[in-house]
Formats: structure tokens, C-alpha cells, sequence
């Protein structure tokens, strides 16, 4: 009778844990911008006003160069 060959189970690789995306930089995170708001001939600035981030657009999450197909 042949002998039994016995392994040992190679050791469960554990998944790796998630990575948070880093925060946007202009606009830290919330997607928003102010922009400031111009009136008159003279152009004078009379306030701000949220807008959106074109870095993120809005999503809040930096950009990562080189993941468009």
C-alpha cells in the first residue's frame, strides 16, 4: 500500500484594507468653490457665491491622473 502524502494548506491570504481617496485640494473635500461675485462698471467685488469644483467636479475626491481609457 502506498504512503499517504500530507501538505500543508498554504496560509488565507487576508484582503488588504481599503484606501480612502485623498480629499480634493481646492475645494478640501466638499465638491464647492467660492467665487467671488463682481458688480458694477468698475467690476467691484460685493460678495461670494458657491460654485463647482472643476477639478473634481463636485465629487470631493482627488483626481487620479491616468485612469481615463
Amino acid at each position: 500500500m502506498a504512503t499517504k502524502r500530507t501538505t500543508t494548506k498554504p496560509p488565507t491570504a487576508t484582503a488588504p484594507a481599503p484606501v480612502e481617496p485623498a480629499t480634493c485640494q481646492p475645494c478640501g473635500g466638499t465638491g464647492n468653490v467660492a467665487i467671488t461675485v463682481r458688480v458694477g462698471r468698475k467690476r467691484r467685488s460685493v460678495g461670494q457665491q458657491d460654485g463647482l469644483c472643476l477639478n473634481c467636479l463636485g465629487e470631493g475626491t482627488d483626481p487620479s491622473p491616468g485612469t481615463d481609457a
